[in-house]
C-alpha cells in the first residue's frame, strides 16, 4: 500500500529536490562571502538551518517516495547519497524522472 499517492509523492520529491539544491547553493555562497570576501556570517546563519531543514525534508520525502514507488535498494541509496554533494539531487530527481522510477506505476489487468 502506498503512503502517499504517486503524483503528490512525484511532486513533492521534485520541490524538495529543488530546494534542497537552492539552500546548498545559498549555504555556499554564504560560506564564500564569509571565508573569502567580507568575513562576516551572515550567510551561513541564514543559509545554513535553512539548508538542515531541507536536507532533513529530502531525506523523509526520499523515504516515503521510495516506498511509493517501491524503489530497490540501489535507487533508494543512490538517492539518499545525492543529497550530501552541492546540487546533486537535482541529477538524481532529473535521473529519476527520465528513467521513469518517478512515473505512476501500471496497473496490470
Amino acid at each position: 500500500m502506498a503512503v502517499v499517492s504517486p503524483s503528490t509523492g512525484a511532486l513533492a520529491f521534485r520541490v524538495v529536490a529543488i530546494a534542497e539544491a537552492c539552500s546548498w547553493a545559498g549555504l555556499l555562497t554564504g560560506m564564500f562571502f564569509k571565508y573569502v570576501v567580507v568575513f562576516d556570517d551572515i550567510g551561513v546563519n541564514v543559509f545554513g538551518p535553512i539548508h538542515g531543514a531541507l536536507f532533513i525534508a529530502y531525506v523523509a520525502v526520499t523515504l516515503v517516495v521510495a516506498r511509493t514507488f517501491r524503489w530497490s535498494l540501489p535507487v533508494t541509496l543512490v538517492a539518499l547519497v545525492a543529497s550530501i554533494p552541492p546540487l546533486a539531487t537535482l541529477w538524481f530527481e532529473r535521473r529519476a524522472r527520465r528513467q521513469g522510477v518517478l512515473a505512476e506505476p501500471v496497473a496490470v489487468a
